[in-house]
């Protein structure tokens, strides 16, 4: 989805559409066969790049994504599995972007359950709720109460977290990484402060995941 496509008004439909997962969509790519991939057409080049905060020897890849996002959902078991063989000097970060002011408590939502140390355990279930089950999760009450829902949730520490400044100030860094990086539309994935790619440049996002590997040699070799 591009910024383009986003509006008050479209982000509060788009909470409650669904699409339906196709089998090619998730297929994957062989990862490990060779493709000519070029500078301008399967990834740009940052005309400034974006400091790393990947420790050493480690190489930044960023998932930007949207929960709302139709094609996130239909992306996140792609990423998912590549997360578990992917380089081992890859240093992977998903952000939570925001085209206007209403991504907010989307943005926190994921903040606090990284803080909390259950983003293995509920991050799919968001999208989850939103795709499958059609349900909501735009506004903070909403976001609240399915926490509420969730089995052995701490409440009391989960609104802590939710309402802190390091959430706030982790709110704040993502939106600097959105625009650093130039970001017109999620999924999209950035490589190492300097690299960017998309579904649109490499044809569909489970080929992204090629580029990506590709991108991360690249760094590594630099």
């Amino acid at each position: 989805m591009k910024r383009r496509d986003f509006s008050v008004s479209a982000a509060a439909a788009a909470a409650t559409a669904v699409t339906a997962i196709t089998a090619s969509a998730l297929s994957f790519p062989a990862l490990a066969q060779p493709a000519p991939f070029k500078e301008g057409k399967d990834y740009a080049k940052l005309a400034k790049p974006v400091p790393p905060s990947a420790p050493a020897g480690k190489v930044d890849v960023i998932e930007f994504f949207w929960y709302n996002c139709t094609h996130c959902n239909e992306f996140e078991p792609s990423l998912a599995r590549w997360i578990a063989t992917a380089p081992k000097n890859a240093h992977v970060q998903r952000v939570p972007v925001a085209f206007n002011a209403s991504f907010a408590a989307q943005q926190k939502l994921y903040y606090t359950l990284e803080g909390m140390g259950k983003v293995d355990e509920l991050h799919a279930r968001v999208f989850r709720t939103i795709h499958v089950e059609r349900k909501n999760l735009s506004k903070e009450d909403a976001i609240f109460a399915w926490a509420a829902a969730q089995p052995g949730m701490d409440m009391a520490k989960f609104k802590e977290i939710y309402n802190s400044f390091t959430v706030s100030s982790q709110v704040r860094r993502a939106t600097q990484l959105q625009e650093a990086y130039g970001v017109e539309g999620v999924p999209s994935i950035g490589v190492a402060g300097r690299y960017y790619t998309d579904g649109t440049m490499a044809g569909s996002m489970p080929a992204v995941l090629t580029v990506v590997n590709h991108l991360i040699g690249l760094s590594a070799k630099a």
